[in-house]
């Protein structure tokens, strides 16, 4: 039987992973350096906002105490969520942010992958649905990471930049805890160290192609997991997300 308490865990971090990443991406709308890059950023966060309305709606369900999606999207406090760390980084330049969202691309669709198999019917379905999109996602993420990456000195020397940045919050996506391991031994997430060899595979073709060097360090960030080290980025993020909910509780138009 599954433990509900480690499901509903595992559901917001899934969730919690699309949705302030399709705030971060959201945060482009109007910005992006080109109309055809304003308008494919807006859809990425879209796709990501959707996901984030299944996998919390089915927390919401798991937990049994009446919260709605929007209610834990916009009803918790910073140390409440669950996200990678990598995820709520700045946008930076255009290329730290299309870097952000290739590493993330590659082990969403990893991860994905193998949860279309879970034993749970209804993670199984969000999980086929959103792996579609997230398909689409990697290709774009990764064909401009290579474009730049082995574009101009000026385009490849701002992506190696941004690969240095962001690259030690990778670890924390292999990093099983107690969780982790329960839903692996329910039959519903995958083993994280099988998942990394795959990501490495897919990221190493990536980086190749591109000209870029992976770091050497090993060095993993963490926390987010947890909930107990979030960077001040969230909750400067949370502020403006949650801003409208927070002023005018209940509101809806």
């Amino acid at each position: 039987m599954t433990d509900q308490s480690a499901l509903f865990e595992y559901l917001l971090r899934l969730g919690d992973n699309t949705l302030v990443l399709g705030h971060r991406v959201s945060e482009w709308c109007g910005h992006a350096p080109v109309l055809e890059e304003d308008i494919a950023l807006a859809n990425t966060a879209l796709d990501l906002i959707g996901q984030t309305q299944m996998w919390l709606g089915l927390a919401g369900e798991v937990e049994g105490s009446g919260r709605s999606a929007d209610d834990l999207a916009m009803h918790r406090d910073v140390w409440d969520f669950r996200n990678l760390l990598l995820v709520e980084q700045p946008n930076g330049d255009f290329g730290q942010t299309l870097m952000r969202q290739c590493l993330f691309d590659a082990f969403h669709l990893e991860l994905l992958t193998d949860l279309t198999r879970a034993s749970d019917d209804r993670i199984a379905a969000i999980a086929a649905k959103a792996l579609k999109e997230v398909t689409y996602h990697l290709d774009r993420s990764s064909e401009t990471v290579i474009g730049l990456g082995d574009g101009t000195e000026e385009s490849h020397r701002r992506m190696q930049t941004a690969l240095d940045l962001l690259w030690p919050y990778v670890g924390e996506m292999f990093t099983p805890d107690a969780v982790d391991l329960a839903m692996h031994a329910a039959g519903i997430a995958p083993d994280l160290t099988a998942l990394r060899t795959r990501f490495d595979t897919r990221i190493d073709a990536i980086l190749t192609e591109a000209t870029l060097t992976k770091p050497d360090s090993t060095y993993a960030q963490s926390g987010g997991k947890t909930g107990f080290r979030h960077s001040e980025h969230l909750g400067h993020m949370l502020t403006q997300m949650q801003w409208l909910q927070r002023a005018y509780p209940g509101a809806t138009w």
